[in-house]
C-alpha cells in the first residue's frame, strides 16, 4: 500500500515525455550516459596511479610539517 506502484510511474513518465520531447530526453539521456563513463574512466585512472607517484604527492607534505616542527622549536629558544 505505501509503494509506488506501475501506473504512478507511467503517468511520470507521459509527463515528462510532454515536457520535454523525445528528441530532448535522448540527448539528455546520451549525456548521462557520457557522463558515467567519463566518471569511471576517471575512477579507473586514479586506481591505476603507481605506488611511487602516490608518494612524490604525499613526500611534500611530510617535509612541510616537518620543517614547520623544526622552525617553532628554533622560534621557542628565549633569545
Amino acid at each position: 500500500m505505501g509503494g509506488i506502484g506501475i501506473w504512478q510511474i507511467v503517468i511520470v513518465a507521459l509527463v515528462v515525455l510532454v515536457l520535454f520531447g523525445r528528441g530532448r530526453i535522448s540527448e539528455m539521456m546520451g549525456d548521462f550516459g557520457k557522463g558515467i563513463s567519463s566518471f569511471k574512466k576517471g575512477m579507473t585512472e586514479e586506481e591505476s596511479a603507481t605506488p611511487a607517484s602516490k608518494a612524490q604527492i604525499e613526500a611534500p607534505a611530510e617535509d612541510a610539517t616537518s620543517t614547520e616542527t623544526k622552525t617553532s622549536e628554533t622560534s621557542d629558544s628565549p633569545n
